[in-house]
């Protein structure tokens, strides 16, 4: 256990001053080998040629498909259309842009696979139309910051197929499983918007009539069909999850450039540019991270960790929320595929041990890690809303804190009624 506590104790020093995660990943694995061997015996070659299988996975494809069939998403009209569409539906209901907000993340999050993605594109549209029609800014940016959540965990998720690569466990049956998961976090969110707006007075806007709800329906099918094409084409086994990602990326193009030809040249040159540079990130870590988990495993951390709970005599449920509570706190200082890559290593044997279904425990998991993007002090979105509002970061966390209520009793449920995840995986296999 001496090394796990370098490996931990390293990386979260170096977090804690401000070190990229990739780096401090990689110099945490420095120091474990000097540690182990000194530098003489540091294996030059093999850390190049771990990273590189790191790489050499056909699951880590979809990451950079789904990332352009959100970028391109969001330079469209898609957005909109969605929001317009969402509008007309749920929001002459009392909070009515909240529940708005809500809707159009959960269908949103069907192409986005990223709460950043969900923030800086259909959530600058919601925070918008709040703000015109006198919504209070604390309100419209705590719910956009906490329904960015079910962007990770509705599929497709990049969390989820990182997960499911690192794991051996079943890409398709984690799509499923996160579906009803990130329902239930929507009707949370819901109730939250329900009942506040009792408390702030929030106004509905006006009800359209029928014929209006069924024309924005219209236009916006295309856009609301890409989910049903992608979890539809997982289900049916038309093609793999790595395969979905390349479909939504040639549908999101699509419709861009032929259907409703707002995608001009230059705009889709630059959503290429902006997925070159967020997917060379992602896979920069990926490829260290590859390189750390080996060690870990050539260590025998995993083993031993797993023994230590096992001589702990706890239950699934009680191990399965002593590791959440641990990713409650990690998930504060990195981003959720950060800490997928970094941990699932880590827990996965120990999963393995206790009987842990693995579909179940990665839901948990991303959930629980997701939770971590709206938490100081590092937070993804909580930054992404300070940059888009020009609030000051104190009172964007205020803001968002309430909206956590609903999406940590959703955990909780989660956990004590593991069927909620499991029982799609099961009936669609």
């Amino acid at each position: 256990m001496d090394y796990l506590l370098i490996f931990l104790g390293v990386m979260i020093f170096l977090f804690a001053f401000g070190v990229p995660v990739a780096i401090s990943i990689g110099l945490t694995c420095l120091v474990v080998l000097i540690a182990q061997g000194g530098v003489s015996h540091i294996p030059a070659e093999l850390f190049a040629m771990q990273m590189l299988s790191g790489l050499n996975n056909f699951p880590i494809i979809a990451v950079p498909f789904f990332i352009l069939a959100a970028s391109l998403m969001n330079t469209g009209s898609s957005n909109a259309r969605i929001f317009n569409f969402a509008t007309a539906l749920v929001g002459p209901l009392r909070g009515g842009l909240g529940h708005v907000n809500v809707l159009a993340s959960v269908i949103f999050a069907g192409m986005s696979a990223t709460a950043v993605a969900d923030v800086a594109g259909i959530g600058q549209l919601e925070m918008k139309a709040m703000r015109e029609r006198g919504y209070p800014q604390r309100f419209s940016v705590g719910i956009t910051g906490a329904t960015s959540i079910i962007s990770p965990v509705i599929p497709p998720s990049v969390a989820l197929v990182v997960y499911g690569w690192l794991s051996g466990t079943s890409i398709a049956a984690l799509f499923m499983a996160g579906v009803i998961p990130g329902l239930i976090i929507a009707v949370g969110l819901s109730i939250a918007v329900f009942l506040s707006s009792y408390w702030l007075d929030l106004p509905g806007t006006v009800r359209v009539p029928r014929s209006e709800v069924l024309r924005l329906f219209l236009r916006a099918i295309p856009p609301l069909t890409t989910p049903f094409i992608i979890i539809g084409g997982i289900w049916t086994g038309v093609f793999t999850p790595t395969e979905a990602g390349a479909v939504a990326c040639i549908y999101a193009f699509l419709l861009g450039t032929v259907i409703y030809r707002d995608v001009r040249l230059l705009e889709f040159v630059d959503a290429l540019r902006r997925t070159v540079r967020f997917t060379s990130v992602i896979l920069f870590i990926i490829a260290i991270a590859t390189f750390y988990g080996w060690l870990l495993v050539r260590l025998r951390i995993p083993q031993e960790l797993a023994m230590a709970l096992l001589d702990m005599n706890l239950g699934e449920t009680q191990a399965v929320l002593l590791i959440l509570l641990f990713f409650l706190v990690i998930g504060c200082f990195m981003s959720v595929v950060e800490a997928v890559l970094i941990f699932t290593p880590i827990f996965m044997l120990t999963v393995q041990s206790l009987g842990i279904d693995p579909v179940w425990f990665g839901v948990l998991m991303v959930i629980t890690l997701s939770i971590g993007v709206i938490t100081p002090p590092f937070g993804n979105v909580l930054f992404v809303l300070t940059e888009l509002t020009g609030m000051p970061f104190e009172k964007v966390v205020i803001s968002v804190l309430p909206f956590m209520v609903p999406i940590l009793l959703t955990l909780v449920l989660l956990v004590f009624f593991p069927s909620l995840v499991t029982f799609l995986p099961q009936v669609m296999h």
